[in-house]
């Protein structure tokens, strides 16, 4: 037997464990791509020489007014490094500080303070433009464009209504049920109304909804049909880049916010996408650390990546710190009441609730795998989402497993859970 030490990110930290050898089947990774250099000189790269429309050069005019769409805590997007470019670049084109501004795009998550406005964009951008949260639950700050063929209200933050460009920032992962994060998200959900997030995300239920998806994806298809209601008659220039799991710069894509998101989408796949040639007994995956794992919320989309690794009837050890706890006080309800996967569908089929959806995501993946969770995560909590064990170190995990795998099961590592899709090649 030959053992072996790895080394996972989690939470803030790191967790090492030791394993033998002969049982890995695979590490998964994502592809070894040259990291960006000069991440100035490839923003400029990309806004001028965007994909599908003309260059900001010809777009913006000195006088006018743009509103920058930023990602919150919870996706990695290192904002503070392109935005100062964007900004220096808008003064350049003729439009003055006073001209711009930052929207937060926050989904239905919590608020952000000011001091994590700061931390996103960076003290000079945050000491130049003014900044807000899209709160989703004041009504009074968003304006109706219609609605969807699907029903889906189109409600959209009043501050991306008011100025004569709309600049939508951030990265682009895999998604679980809307295909792929990036383009069109940055507004709908991240600058949407609840009931636009609401109605936009109970399509979720529908099996056509998946990771790496976009035709037949109900929920992708929604939220471009809501967002083309917006953008009807407005100016919308998109800035997208993609990062390698250690939160560097591989590419950045911009223009159409359609055409330049399918191109880097594209990428997505190649980066991220991770081929296997069997499902292992046993996945031990990390999410990749914070903020992938700051809560239940956020660390449930690993599971679903980790999901595709195992066989049927397998574990899934998930390092998970969660230093928010869940993330959501109504996830937590919905579990407590409800107690099992059929009950939580069932309810949600009848009344959709945002949440109360992210228990029918943690549970989906359950009907496949047990789930041990390497966590601080409250132990009663755990057990009420119905996680198979929750314990404190991966040693502790693997003893659970036995029971399950064996003594000598087939492991796949996946230390960016997050991020990697496995895609079984036969």
């Amino acid at each position: 037997m030959t053992t072996k030490q790895y080394d996972f990110a989690y939470g803030r930290g790191r967790m090492k464990f030791d394993l033998d050898e002969d049982l890995v089947l695979q590490e998964i990774r994502t592809e070894d791509y040259p990291v960006m250099q000069d991440v100035k000189a490839g923003v400029l790269e990309a806004i001028r020489h965007p994909i599908g429309c003309p260059s900001l050069d010809d777009i913006v005019k000195p006088g006018q007014t743009v509103a920058f769409i930023c990602n919150d805590p919870t996706r990695v997007a290192n904002s503070f490094d392109f935005m100062p470019v964007l900004v220096n670049e808008m003064n350049r084109l003729g439009v003055p500080d006073e001209n711009m501004k930052i929207v937060f795009s926050l989904g239905t998550h919590r608020l952000m303070t000011h001091e994590e406005m700061v931390q996103a964009v960076g003290e000079d951008v945050a000491s130049r433009l003014r900044m807000y949260n899209s709160d989703c639950r004041a009504d009074e700050d968003f304006r109706y464009f219609g609605q969807t063929s699907r029903g889906t209200p189109v409600l959209i933050n009043k501050h991306l209504c008011d100025v004569d460009h709309v600049i939508l920032t951030g990265t682009i992962v895999h998604h679980y049920f809307s295909g792929y994060g990036g383009g069109r998200k940055a507004i709908l959900p991240g600058c949407a109304a609840m009931e636009t997030v609401r109605k936009n995300h109970s399509f979720m239920l529908d099996p056509n909804a998946g990771l790496g998806r976009t035709t037949g994806n109900p929920v992708y298809e929604d939220q471009m049909e809501g967002v083309a209601r917006f953008a009807k008659g407005r100016s919308l220039f998109l800035f997208n880049a993609i990062l390698n799991a250690k939160h560097q710069f591989l590419k950045m894509f911009a223009g159409d916010y359609i055409a330049a998101h399918k191109e880097a989408c594209r990428f997505v796949d190649e980066v991220y996408g991770a081929p296997i040639k069997r499902e292992a007994d046993l996945v031990i995956a990390s999410c990749g650390g914070y903020p992938k794992d700051i809560n239940v919320y956020q660390m449930q989309k690993t599971m679903d990546n980790a999901a595709l690794a195992v066989r049927q009837g397998g574990v899934v050890v998930l390092l998970a710190d969660c230093e928010e706890g869940s993330g959501s006080a109504k996830l937590e309800e919905t579990f407590r009441r409800l107690k099992t996967p059929q009950a939580i569908e069932a309810e949600l089929r009848e009344n959709f609730v945002i949440g109360a959806n992210k228990a029918f995501a943690i549970t989906r993946p359950m009907k496949k795998a047990k789930f041990i969770l390497v966590t601080r995560l409250d132990r009663q909590m755990a057990k009420d989402m119905l996680f198979t064990a929750a314990v404190s170190s991966v040693p502790e995990a693997l003893e659970c497993a036995k029971q399950y795998v064996g003594e000598r099961p087939s492991i796949i590592l996946m230390p960016e859970g997050s991020l990697t899709v496995p895609r079984l090649v036969k």
